[in-house]
């Protein structure tokens, strides 16, 4: 049995280097709803704020750049409307629209087809590039999530900004760095 080797092209993301198919694509949306499902249980409280350091954003950014931002966003939104629908793999098996952080939710969608399009311009490809990539995913993510805080809560934009933006800086710092290691890597690695 001869196996294709497909090789890494520019304008490519990781999913690509697979062989094209309607049924990988839904396979590939429907695990990348549910990594990021199981990686929202990876959670720890902060004091102050009703957000939760989770592994979620880390998840919703890796799918974004291997999937590309048509799969990536597919699958984020996946992950929201089953949520919504009583799936309990929100941070810390919640489920619903009517929590304050449901903001994050949306900004996760839309920061999945960000960096999945930077992907695609070989955003993924370098350490560097790696680092700008992410980075802009979290801004979109904080962009939606903390006003939607504000709003949800009651608090002041600065106040929303005190409890939903600073306490997690360092923690995206590491995601990121984390990132900038696994996808160049992957890269590497598909290359060869």
């Amino acid at each position: 049995m001869a196996t294709a080797v497909v090789t890494a092209r520019p304008g490519q993301v990781l999913a690509d280097l697979l062989p094209a198919s309607r049924t990988k694509d839904a396979v590939l949306v429907l695990g990348g709803a549910a990594l990021t499902g199981l990686a929202a249980q990876l959670a720890l409280p902060v004091p102050g704020s009703p957000v939760p350091v989770t592994g979620q954003t880390f998840a919703a950014l890796l799918v974004g750049a291997a999937l590309g931002a048509r799969r990536g966003f597919l699958a984020l939104a996946v992950y929201a409307v089953a949520g919504v629908a009583g799936v309990p793999w929100f941070a810390e098996g919640a489920s619903g629209a009517a929590m304050p952080s449901f903001g994050y939710v949306i900004g996760l969608m839309l920061a999945s087809a960000a960096v999945g399009a930077l992907a695609r311009r070989g955003g993924d490809r370098s350490v560097l590039r790696t680092a700008g990539t992410m980075l802009l995913g979290e801004a979109v993510i904080y962009a939606v999530g903390v006003p939607y805080l504000a709003v949800s809560m009651g608090w002041s934009l600065s106040h929303a900004v005190a409890a939903g933006l600073v306490p997690y800086l360092l923690g995206d710092a590491l995601k990121a760095a984390l990132a900038m290691g696994a996808l160049p890597a992957a890269w590497k690695f598909a290359d060869k």
